[in-house]
């Protein structure tokens, strides 16, 4: 028999992935790369991505990670790694980019509820 809580306690990537597009579209859609408003674009996607992880109400905690990047031609290549439990736990990663800049953000779910082996001992 399925738990009927479950589902609060998964990192649906689905769901995340829609919040993370949503911020980065709301902050970045219509700009052109400007050195002097990354913070500000930083901060906001960032501010945008927790409020609608929030809005889930699921037991985690939550890491976003933002990088934007000038279109230049050169490479961008990122890496995360992570030892958690991973039927709880989980990340989800969004490349975006415009005319001018690259932006990939990275969000890490993090259970806030022990797994019943933890509840053990």
């Amino acid at each position: 028999m399925a738990d009927p809580g479950a589902d609060d306690a998964e990192f649906l990537v689905e769901d995340v992935e829609t919040i993370v597009k949503s911020a980065l579209q709301s902050v970045l859609n219509d700009t052109s790369y400007e050195q002097a408003k990354l913070d500000a674009w930083s901060n906001a996607v960032i501010d945008n991505c927790l409020k609608g992880l929030a809005g889930l109400g699921k037991p985690f905690k939550y890491v976003c990670s933002v990088i934007l990047m000038q279109k230049t031609g050169a490479p961008l290549h990122t890496a995360a790694g992570a030892f958690w439990d991973k039927k709880k736990d989980g990340i989800c990663k969004v490349p975006w980019e415009n005319a001018t800049m690259h932006a990939i953000v990275t969000i890490f779910g993090l259970s806030a509820t022990p797994s019943k082996q933890e509840t053990l001992e």
